[in-house]
């Protein structure tokens, strides 16, 4: 599975490191992502994602029925 938050599809940002002398890198800025279970009401049962830990705070305001819905994902499926 790829790095990618499930609901709100956050992936990794590519990004320069610089150092002291201005040298410039490549370098990969992850995102924060957490297994999360979360209970879903309409399906009575828990749904394990891959989150980031924005998505979470958000879920708690919208709910998962309403970001799934956003994101066009089946929570059957989980």
């Amino acid at each position: 599975m790829s790095r990618r938050c499930q609901l709100t599809g956050k992936k990794a940002n590519n990004a320069m490191a610089v150092s002291h002398s201005h040298r410039r890198t490549h370098k990969l800025q992850q995102p924060n992502l957490q297994w999360k279970r979360v209970w879903w009401p309409q399906g009575k049962r828990w749904v394990r994602l891959k989150l980031s830990t924005k998505a979470i705070k958000s879920l708690e305001t919208k709910g998962l029925h309403a970001m799934a819905k956003e994101a066009g994902i089946d929570l059957n499926k989980f």
